[in-house]
């Protein structure tokens, strides 16, 4: 009699089971593999419609500039357009809040310090949370500002004249571009550091605070290297010193915090490209290389320095760690002042 293998001999209704099991398990491994590359195929097929980079500031200004210079190279990068949009107000809040509602995965935005920093600690009411509703890409350039003075108002060394300062107590007046600004709170965290007593003269932009240098009616300012260094190289204007702890390549023969006295004071103004916090991480990565391959690229790096800013660190993980102290620094300040917006 034929004998069959153990495997045959086992009741018919085992082997249908046995057979259902290993059709039901191939088709779940199959649904797996599938799912699993056309995910792949999904990232590799995003962005697909133009990306919208808002910019917080009006036409012209710095962060619209950066936006403008970065929008092609990051086109060709993603393989869709990128459409700058300018929404301007509120010192950049309005985009920043636009940024955070956004729920498509096309959105990004280039927004400066201020509303990633201090704009939580200035206003009671700010409408987006900077902590959690934005995800870092990238920190695209930096800028220490440029504490300048009238031609006139010093005929020696930066140390002499902070001497003169300070014994000139309330006596002189600095110029900022408004309460809250990065000229304010960088003079308020260095009046202390140099014993100074300089009262606050609040402007509409940066232009009148320069004429009235230029007249004698502000005694002082910290301003971006972009607006003043052509004043400085004609004569017009003297530099005291720059903000930032070290010597800055865009303002190599100034003085800086260290060198004037001003012992732990690193102060510099910044631009970031942010998405929406709830956009997928595998979209944030491949954004946030293909943009530090842009920012890294010599032609648009040396762009950026001929606008007044330097190109550092442009990662993700480097912006976040600036917006934490950042944050902490300027919460610190406005806590201690009562500095409020609203």
């Amino acid at each position: 009699m034929t004998r069959f293998p153990p495997s045959l001999q086992t009741p018919a209704s085992t082997r249908r089971s046995w057979v259902a099991t290993a059709v039901l398990g191939g088709i779940s491994l199959l649904a797996a593999a599938a799912i699993l590359p056309g995910n792949a195929h999904a990232q590799d097929h995003w962005p697909s419609k133009p990306i919208r980079l808002i910019v917080g500031y009006p036409a012209g200004s710095s962060p619209d500039m950066q936006a403008r210079l970065l929008s092609e190279p990051l086109s060709k990068a993603l393989g869709q357009p990128v459409v700058v949009e300018n929404k301007p107000g509120a010192s950049g809040n309005i985009g920043a809040d636009q940024l955070a509602k956004s729920s498509d995965n096309h959105t990004l935005a280039v927004i400066g310090n201020g509303p990633l920093t201090s704009s939580k600690y200035l206003y009671s009411r700010l409408p987006y949370d900077p902590a959690k509703d934005f995800a870092p890409l990238a920190l695209i350039g930096t800028s220490p500002l440029v504490w300048v003075v009238p031609a006139s108002a010093m005929t020696g060394s930066s140390t002499q004249y902070i001497e003169q300062a300070r014994k000139a107590g309330d006596k002189l007046a600095y110029g900022s571009i408004g309460a809250g600004s990065g000229g304010h709170l960088g003079m308020e965290l260095l009046k202390p550091a140099l014993k100074l007593q300089a009262l606050h003269v609040p402007y509409a932009g940066g232009p009148a605070i320069i004429n009235d240098m230029l007249g004698g009616q502000v005694d002082m300012s910290l301003l971006p290297t972009s607006t003043v260094m052509p004043l400085i190289q004609s004569g017009k204007l003297k530099a005291v010193a720059v903000t930032s702890a070290q010597r800055s390549p865009l303002a190599p023969d100034v003085p800086s915090m260290l060198e004037v006295g001003a012992q732990g004071v690193n102060i510099e103004v910044w631009n970031a490209v942010m998405a929406p916090a709830g956009m997928p991480q595998a979209y944030q990565t491949k954004l946030g290389n293909a943009l530090a391959q842009i920012l890294n690229s010599a032609d648009v790096r040396q762009k950026l320095f001929q606008q007044g800013w330097s190109v550092v660190d442009p990662s993700p993980a480097a912006l976040s760690r600036r917006i934490q102290a950042d944050s902490k620094l300027y919460g610190d300040l406005i806590a201690r002042d009562g500095i409020r917006l609203d």
